[in-house]
């Protein structure tokens, strides 16, 4: 049995919620960002605790296919821009076609009517809060980030910063409170 939980974002997320099921004495086959696959049957009771549980840590169960599919895009997405692996040619429509077995247009359609945001915008949103967290880590200099996160310059890149943001990526290294957004959030 699958379970298809909302909000799980890293590995934390995931040590959060393997603590959840273990606090409930519940067996769990796997765990991944996203879903937790069950080795046992859950009673009503103790799947209403461990779903107040989920609540009280920031997750939620996801009961519709929508939600469900819309949960696996996120986590994709937040796996592949943490990866820093974006080639220049990388397609959004091309990676998430091939992971999820699906047309675009569909994965495109039913994320947009569910959370008033298309897949692009999501996509950019999690880049930049990558590079906001980059920039502050002082690890990479601008040219390798938008190396790292496929961009085609780093004038692309900052114009897309500031479009998002506001400011430039120099004047957000010099602000005080950086506006880091959790990827949950976004």
């Amino acid at each position: 049995m699958k379970i298809f939980i909302k909000n799980m974002v890293c590995n934390r997320c995931i040590a959060a919620v393997e603590t959840i099921f273990s606090k409930a004495d519940v067996k769990t086959d796997s765990i991944i960002l996203g879903e937790v696959e069950l080795m046992m049957q859950v009673s009503a009771e103790k799947m209403r605790i461990i779903e107040t549980q989920l609540l009280e840590n920031g997750f939620e169960r996801i009961m519709d296919y929508a939600h469900q599919l819309i949960e696996k895009i996120k986590s994709l997405i937040i796996v592949k821009v943490s990866e820093l692996d974006i080639d220049e040619d990388f397609l959004l429509s091309e990676f998430l076609s091939s992971e999820l077995h699906k047309e675009y247009s569909s994965l495109s359609k039913t994320f947009s009517q569910n959370e008033n945001i298309t897949l692009e915008q999501f996509f950019i949103l999690q880049k930049i809060e990558k590079v906001k967290e980059l920039l502050l880590y002082n690890e990479f200099n601008l040219t390798e980030i938008a190396g790292k996160l496929g961009y085609k310059s780093v004038q692309h890149l900052s114009a897309q910063f500031r479009n998002v943001t506001g400011f430039t990526p120099t004047e957000f290294k010099k602000l005080k409170d950086h506006h880091r957004k959790p990827l949950d959030n976004l």
